[in-house]
């Protein structure tokens, strides 16, 4: 570089030398939002396509925490069968998110159509509580 004739005792990073590109990137974070999400797409099974999925704070005078809505499409008689069994399973589904409690996880809608082929949309609710 030009810098090197002007300045020969001064060492330079380079960004393109090995040494740089070889350092090790910072720890991301997952979210409770984005394990909840993770844990309902286990739970609805590989039949599920993931349709929406919306996050609010909430709050109320002892807690706080967020409100999740989650959309899953489910295409197909197998796949139909698993969106039955996820509407079984859900409200008591003990989830396993660290320093968060699922205070609540319901279906709220429910849309079917059979014809030509069966298809079902559920629209879940989850409140999430920070416990902390």
């Amino acid at each position: 570089m030009w810098l090197d004739h002007l300045f020969p005792a001064l060492p330079l990073e380079r960004k393109s030398e090995p040494e740089a590109r070889s350092a090790p990137h910072p720890r991301v974070r997952i979210s409770p939002g984005e394990r909840l999400l993770r844990a309902i797409t286990a739970l609805a099974g590989p039949h599920a396509e993931l349709m929406e999925h919306h996050e609010a704070p909430w709050a109320s005078v002892t807690f706080a925490g967020t409100r999740h809505t989650i959309v899953l499409r489910y295409e197909g008689w197998e796949a139909c069968d698993a969106a039955e069994e996820l509407m079984a399973e859900l409200p008591e589904h003990e989830f396993t998110i660290p320093r968060t409690l699922v205070a609540d996880a319901a279906v709220v809608r429910l849309d079917q159509v059979l014809l030509p082929e069966p298809c079902m949309t559920l629209e879940l609710a989850l409140l999430l509580l920070d416990d902390a």
